[in-house]
Order: structure tokens, then C-alpha cells, then sequence
């Protein structure tokens, strides 16, 4: 035997193999039992079909539009303003898809059927596994119809074309289209999340129409047919609808100047923008914007916390797969004590992020039947936003690290998942707007904390420590002085007693009461990994691992 035979260098042995495509939604447990639990099981059919793309080509298509960014034509060959957006095909057909598969309209497709917002919740937490980005103008999309909904001539106009579940990526007024996505410009260079700061201004024209004039720092998916926009006009800050093109087939004089060279978020396209006397029609009544604006957000904050949970889940499922392959020290990983105790913990945090996305979902969705459910969803939104969405991105670091060096590679999908993990906590109010408006609905909305310990004292009983966390919760939030001071601890202890309640509640109790030893009994360090040694390890695993 020739010595280049006997010392081979390219034998790969011990390496696992590609995750296959696999059905998302009917591989996990979790998920399933969540969506079940609130309300969503009639659309089993519905959601499996949209797990099995989700799972599978999905997968393919999110990779191909996050590896090719989207590039800014800002004028035509001949020097035309076009202010074009060029998608990679892997987008427009990612945005097909999902638009038929009803992800950014399920909730008003069925609407008044319990459950149907859980089930839409459920939609994109599926899809924002494969590719989180073309989730930015579903979100708006779906979020801006019950703003909308105050002005009925736009909302007649408008609306049934946000409902289509057909993608129609054409340049052409809206009324020539056969479905519309809508984004939205609140943001300003001086401003961020200080709205009342806008200085782009509106001035109301003969016709009735505004001319708007200023500009926006962050313009989300600037290929949308249009943006809702906040703007001062004589009566204050108002809510206007600006379409991309105008009725006469020209351009609205929205000028792109330049796309967002962003962490991550790559397949999908964020802007800023000028508005040179664009057209625009004002959403309802003059100086009412912020309160419709607000209408959405609890939609969009849903989204946000749907988004982090997803790609935890995602996280988990590649951690899990490579565990149980990959050997060191005579054992496959996942049998290593540490290891376990790593992937048990994780697959912990996944499930009680997973509760509290549906739990939310829920509630929005019972929100106009239900005055208790409207006052919870109210205060859990934004309670859910900040603790989730800040959770997420040392989970999938945590994730990234059961795979070793490959898991910090972009052949590998979780390099993309902690680039995107940042982002849900900054969008739609990042962590410390999240906080204060924890406590100025408290404050000002006192059937809000009605709602959240009605929700909390559903489990009193079921566990000591939960039982000592409301205690605690209703003394610290007497105390006004140090309150706003203290609020990121104060949200915090929020989001895990409702996590608690929810698990408690969920009849699942090796897992509620591994939680509460783990969150809320102190038997857990600063890093995951650190479960108590009785902690269910084997039964947090098994729920959480994806079957193919």
C-alpha cells in the first residue's frame, strides 16, 4: 500500500448530516400543544400543509434571498427616477408562498372565528425559522388594516387587497393590482422612538388630499404599494396613507436615498427616504396619529415576540440535530451530563417563550369580544416583547455553540439566526420604551393590572414560588418612587411569573415545575446550562426534539 493510501486526508468521519427537510409545524410538539391549547386546533390542516414548506423549500428559498441583498436602482438607464428596489427571485417567490399560504391575513380571513389569530401567530412563527425578513411587510401588512379601520372610505379602498392572498410585486396604481402590501415611516432622524418630534410636515390640498414634505430615517420595505406615515398637520401628529404610485400611473414623490447596510435582515429592504411634496390621505382625523398608530402595535409586537420565539426554536432544532449525532468521549454529545443539561435548558426557555407568544395571540385575539382579554393583551404585548426579544440572541449563541466552529459559519443557517436575533428587540419600541409602557399602562389603565394577576392567580396554588412572585410583584409595584428606576427588573419578573402561570396552567408538570425551581426559585445560574440536578432533563429534551 502506497503511503498517499494509507494516510488518507479528506475521510470525514464523525461529521453529522445536513438537517433534511422536515414538516415544522407536524416535528414540533411544543408548538402544536401551544396552538391547541388557544384556541387554534380546527386549522391543523391548514398549518401542516404550511409546515411542510416551512420546513422544506422554505429553507432553501430564505438561504438563496439572505445571501443575495437587495440593490437600490435609483434611476433608469437614461436617468428617470425609478427609485426601484431589485429583489432576488428567492424573495418573490418566498413572498408568493407565503402570501398564499394566508400568512399575512389569516386573522381576517377568519375573522370572528376564536383561535384565528393564534393560528396566524402560529403562521409566522413557521416561516421566520426559514427566512425572518419577508415577515417585515406581512407584519405591516396585516397590522395596518385595523388602523385603517378608522377611516371607511380608505379602509374600503384598501383593504380587501391587503386581504388578498395573491403577491403582486408589479409597479402599477393600486386599484390595477390584484393584492397590495403596506409598510410604514414613523421614524425620524431627531426622533426614534420620540414620535411627537416629527418635524415632516402635511399641508391639506383643495382636493383633499396632503402634500407631504420631510423625510424618514427608517422606511420599512419601501417596495410596499404604501406606508402609513406619521406627519404634523395643523390639527397635530396624524396617521396619512402614502401610495407608492398615484392613479395616473406616476411615481409619488417618495425619494429612496439610500437602503440600510444592516446587521442582518438581509432578504428584506429597509430604507430612508425623502418625501419632495408626495401625495398622501390622511388615515381618519387630523391629530389623532399616534393613538391609531398605536392600534397597530400591539399587532406588530405580537409579531416580535412570535419572531424571537421562532428563531430560538430554530436554534434549538439545529443544536438538537447535531448533538445527537456528533461523538466526543465515547458518547454522542447529546449523552454528555453537561451537554444535556444545556440543550434541557434551552429547549426550557424555547417552550415558555413558545406559551407566552400563543398565550398573547390569544389574547389579542379574543380582544374585541372580551374587555379582560383586551386589558391583558394590552399589558402581556409589551411585557412578552421585552423579555422574549431579549432572551433570544444569547440563545442562539448558546445554540451556536453546541455545534463548535461550524456553527459560526455561513454554510450554516444559525450565523443568520444571530444577526436577526437582535433585531425583534429594537423594532416596534426597543427594550426601554417596552418597560415604560408596561408601566404607563399600569398607571393609566388600571384594568390592565386587573388582567395580568387575574392571569397569574389562575395558578396560585400550583407552585410556592409563583405564589411568592405575586406577592413580591404587588409590593414592588406600589412602590411609585423607585418604579420607572427599576422597571427593566419590574418586566422582567412580570414576563417570568406569566411564563409560570401559563405552564402551570398548561398541564405539562415535570416542565412548569422545572421552570419555576429554575426562574423563579433561584436554582439557576446566569447562563443556560445551569438546571438543577433534578430538573426533567430527558422530558424537556423529548418535547423539544424535531421528528423526521
Amino acid at each position: 500500500m502506497s503511503v498517499k493510501a494509507q494516510f488518507l486526508t479528506h475521510a470525514v468521519t464523525n461529521q453529522p448530516q445536513p438537517l433534511p427537510d422536515y414538516n415544522a409545524w407536524t416535528s414540533d410538539t411544543v408548538l402544536q400543544a401551544c396552538v391547541a391549547r388557544e384556541g387554534g386546533g380546527w386549522a391543523d390542516d391548514h398549518l401542516t400543509r404550511h409546515g411542510e414548506f416551512a420546513g422544506g423549500e422554505m429553507m432553501a428559498l430564505g438561504q438563496a434571498a439572505n445571501r443575495h441583498k437587495p440593490i437600490l436602482h435609483p434611476f433608469d438607464r437614461h436617468g428617470r427616477r425609478i427609485d426601484e428596489v431589485e429583489f432576488h427571485p428567492a424573495y418573490h417567490e418566498l413572498m408568493r408562498r407565503l402570501m398564499a399560504n394566508q400568512v399575512h391575513n389569516f386573522s381576517w380571513v377568519h375573522q370572528g372565528q376564536p383561535g384565528a389569530a393564534v393560528v396566524r401567530t402560529a403562521l409566522g412563527y413557521l416561516s421566520a425559522q426559514a427566512d425572518a425578513g419577508t415577515g417585515c411587510p406581512l407584519s405591516m401588512t396585516f397590522s395596518a388594516v385595523p388602523a385603517l379601520r378608522h377611516d371607511p372610505a380608505l379602509f374600503q379602498a384598501w383593504a380587501p387587497r391587503l386581504m388578498s392572498s395573491t403577491y403582486d410585486p408589479r409597479t402599477l396604481p393600486a386599484d390595477q393590482k390584484q393584492g397590495c402590501t403596506m409598510g410604514m415611516g414613523m421614524t425620524e432622524k431627531q426622533g426614534g422612538s420620540d414620535v411627537r418630534a416629527n418635524t415632516t410636515r402635511a399641508i391639506r390640498q383643495s382636493d383633499g388630499s396632503y402634500e407631504v414634505v420631510g423625510h424618514k430615517f427608517f422606511f420599512s420595505a419601501p417596495m410596499c404599494d404604501a406606508h402609513l406615515v406619521l406627519a404634523q398637520t395643523e390639527g397635530g401628529m396624524t396617521t396619512l396613507l402614502m401610495p407608492r404610485v398615484l392613479p395616473d400611473g406616476s411615481l409619488n414623490a417618495v425619494r429612496i436615498q439610500r437602503l440600510k447596510d444592516k446587521l442582518g435582515d438581509w432578504s428584506n429592504a429597509s430604507s430612508e427616504v425623502e418625501f419632495q411634496g408626495a401625495t398622501a390621505h390622511i388615515v381618519g382625523e387630523e391629530g389623532r396619529g399616534i393613538a391609531y398608530i398605536l392600534d397597530m402595535v400591539m399587532y406588530t409586537r405580537l409579531g416580535c415576540i412570535a419572531g424571537s420565539a421562532s428563531g430560538m426554536r430554530q436554534a434549538l432544532v439545529q443544536a438538537l440535530h447535531h448533538t445527537r449525532q456528533r461523538s466526543v468521549f465515547g458518547k454522542t454529545l447529546i449523552e454528555q451530563p453537561l451537554m444535556r443539561n444545556v440543550l434541557a435548558d434551552l429547549a426550557l426557555e424555547s417552550e415558555a417563550a413558545t406559551a407566552l407568544a400563543m398565550r398573547a395571540a390569544r389574547a389579542v385575539d379574543a380582544s374585541e369580544r372580551d374587555p379582560m382579554e383586551a386589558a391583558f393583551a394590552r399589558i402581556v404585548t409589551p411585557v412578552g416583547k421585552y423579555y422574549v426579544c431579549k432572551r433570544a440572541p444569547a440563545f442562539v449563541n448558546e445554540a451556536q455553540e453546541c455545534l463548535g466552529g461550524i456553527g459560526y459559519v455561513e454554510e450554516n443557517i444559525l450565523p443568520r439566526l444571530y444577526r436577526q436575533a437582535p433585531l425583534n428587540s429594537i423594532w416596534e419600541g426597543s427594550g426601554n420604551v417596552q418597560c415604560l409602557d408596561v408601566l404607563r399602562a399600569l398607571r393609566r389603565e388600571p384594568e390592565t393590572r386587573e388582567a395580568f394577576f387575574a392571569e397569574l392567580l389562575k395558578a396560585r396554588g400550583l407552585h410556592a414560588a409563583l405564589d411568592r412572585e405575586i406577592e413580591a410583584l404587588n409590593a414592588t409595584l406600589e412602590d411609585v418612587q423607585a418604579l420607572e428606576l427599576r422597571s427593566r427588573y419590574v418586566v422582567e419578573r412580570m414576563a417570568l411569573a406569566v411564563q409560570a402561570a401559563i405552564l402551570l396552567t398548561s398541564g405539562q408538570d415535570a416542565i412548569a415545575q422545572a421552570f419555576c425551581e429554575s426562574r423563579l426559585n433561584g436554582a439557576h445560574g446566569l447562563t443556560f446550562g445551569t438546571l438543577p440536578a433534578g430538573a426533567p432533563f430527558d422530558t424537556l429534551m423529548a418535547r423539544a426534539m424535531p421528528a423526521f
